[in-house]
């Protein structure tokens, strides 16, 4: 099941979305803003964001912005009243996948959603198989001689990158910066 975090700081647009994505199987997290966002990246697999650009704090465009910086390649769809094409360039030259306009239509943002998480599950091989071992992206697991391990998710976005680059050497600066996006 696809996770999802909703970054808006309007509570009852959030709730709304989430209740509609979590209707269409959809796993979700909810943040307030930008910083609170962050937070639940340092503790969840997300599989895709979906942000508004005008809140406290961090706002969508830093957002995108310090996650594109430390690695991260999700996809990001930006909802926001923001309707100009300066502001919709700024947003994709920063590294947005996709740009709606509010008032959004729900149907049209379940469609944008999974079209987005098609595309990126299609970039993203989800498992690694070496002999008797498969990892497994979407749940965090190792499994081997079928008895399942579920790893944390710095231990197992850790091992997937040596493990899907193999006969690649690391510098420890690149792996903190991929992986916990320390710069």
């Amino acid at each position: 099941m696809f996770k999802i975090l909703v970054v808006e700081d309007d509570k009852n647009l959030r709730k709304l979305l989430t209740t509609s994505l979590n209707k269409n199987n959809y796993t979700t997290f909810e943040a307030n803003n930008g910083e609170e966002a962050l937070e639940v990246m340092d503790n969840q697999f997300i599989d895709l964001i979906i942000t508004d650009v005008m809140m406290p704090k961090i706002d969508g465009f830093e957002l995108i912005k310090e996650l594109r910086t430390s690695k991260y390649k999700l996809p990001i769809l930006l909802i926001t009243a923001k309707d100009s094409i300066q502001d919709k360039k700024e947003g994709f030259l920063l590294g947005a996948d996709d740009y709606m306009v509010k008032p959004i239509n729900i149907e049209e943002l379940l469609l944008r959603v999974k079209v987005l998480l098609k595309r990126a599950q299609s970039t993203n091989e989800k498992k690694i198989k070496i002999g008797n071992l498969i990892l497994n992206y979407d749940q965090l697991t190792v499994n081997k001689n079928d008895i399942k391990y579920v790893l944390t998710q710095k231990e197992f976005m850790l091992l997937y990158k040596l493990l899907s680059t193999p006969n690649t050497i690391f510098t420890r600066q690149e792996l903190m910066e991929e992986i916990w996006g320390v710069t």
